[in-house]
């Protein structure tokens, strides 16, 4: 999809901290943080969100969950995972993306 921020940053054309990449996803910081750790674990095939998504890629990012953490220097205090679907859920970016926020306790609503 040539106009979809996340295509861009996937294919290269915009500048990226990878915080840890497969052949599947990649993962980056949040240019806008609304916790001390907020990174984006994005899928490198452009889906629109998760009611789209290929059979398969929410078990890999399960599965990879933990190592993610890690790099992300997530301890066992906690973290809160948020996909945003919709114009009414708070999607802006229209390519599935899950967000996981962390370092502080967190309340309700989000952040």
């Amino acid at each position: 999809m040539t106009d979809c921020i996340f295509c861009k940053i996937i294919a290269g054309e915009i500048p990226s901290k990878r915080v840890y990449e497969d052949d599947k996803i990649i993962v980056i910081n949040d240019v806008a943080p609304a916790a001390p750790v907020h990174i984006l674990i994005i899928p490198k095939e452009h889906t629109e969100n998760i009611l789209t998504a290929p059979s398969g890629l929410v078990l890999h990012v399960q599965e990879k969950l933990p190592e993610i953490l890690s790099l992300a220097g997530v301890g066992p205090a906690g973290f809160r995972l948020v996909i945003n679907t919709g114009d009414e859920g708070g999607q802006t970016v229209k390519h599935l993306h899950f967000h996981i926020l962390a370092g502080k306790a967190m309340g309700w609503p989000p952040c």
